[in-house]
């Protein structure tokens, strides 16, 4: 039997699962930062905001920059181990 590769080997996976959940930290502080700034510039705009309005803000804003975050780091972990050049090889 082969030696494992990409997540199978537990070496490499504990070390890209590491490097997710560290890109995963810095866009909650992004998605954070983006929530902030999209309240503030919609009270600066319209005046106080109902708790409706900062719920959908907080929502949309911040799970949209979180889904992005989640998506692209998927995609640099299923690179970064080898996964993507595994599809292509046939046994």
């Amino acid at each position: 039997m082969a030696d494992p590769q990409g997540l199978g080997d537990p070496d490499q996976a504990a070390f890209a699962w590491a490097r997710f959940r560290e890109i995963m930290a810095w866009m909650t502080l992004a998605s954070a930062i983006a929530v902030a700034v999209a309240i503030a510039a919609l009270a600066h705009s319209f005046g106080p905001l109902h708790l409706v309005t900062m719920l959908g803000v907080i929502a949309g804003v911040g799970g949209s920059v979180m889904l992005a975050g989640a998506l692209m780091g998927l995609a640099f972990l299923s690179s970064g181990t080898g996964h993507d050049e595994d599809v292509d090889r046939l046994d």
